[in-house]
């Protein structure tokens, strides 16, 4: 077997975790929780007038800060909704499978036992923010 089909045969066997499965169910019922695409829908078109406000050469300040309490507020709504919170857990959880996947991977290619490296990076923090990947 090959490095591709081995990458095809991991592809499979990811989509039988868990955590897969848990982030496209809740990402279905978000495609399909019409109130929450109405909000959606209401966010991208408020930001649109926003970004139009904001390009014009005379900038209406009432209007732009309007329109931005506005998002801010749809924002909050759209976060808070319980179809959202479980979109945003179960991607986290996935994003953390595949980058496991990916850290393994990269150690591997740079000559490191694939088989004793850790799944994550160690993090540690110098102190700058400037030069970090996020803390965890």
């Amino acid at each position: 077997m090959n490095v591709i089909e081995l990458a095809r045969q991991l592809g499979a066997e990811l989509q039988k975790d868990g955590r897969y499965a848990a982030f496209y169910a809740a990402k279905e019922l978000n495609d399909k929780d019409d109130v929450l695409q109405g909000l959606i829908e209401k966010f991208n078109d408020l930001r649109k007038d926003l970004n139009v406000e904001m390009s014009k050469d005379d900038k209406d300040t009432e209007t732009m800060k309007r329109l931005d309490e506005e998002i801010r507020k749809i924002y909050t709504e759209i976060m808070s909704r319980p179809a959202m919170i479980e979109y945003n857990n179960t991607k986290d959880a996935l994003d953390k499978l595949l980058n496991s996947i990916n850290y393994i991977i990269t150690m591997a290619a740079n000559g490191e036992d694939p088989m004793t490296c850790p799944e994550e990076q160690p993090h540690s923090c110098s102190g700058s923010c400037s030069t970090c990947g996020g803390c965890h």
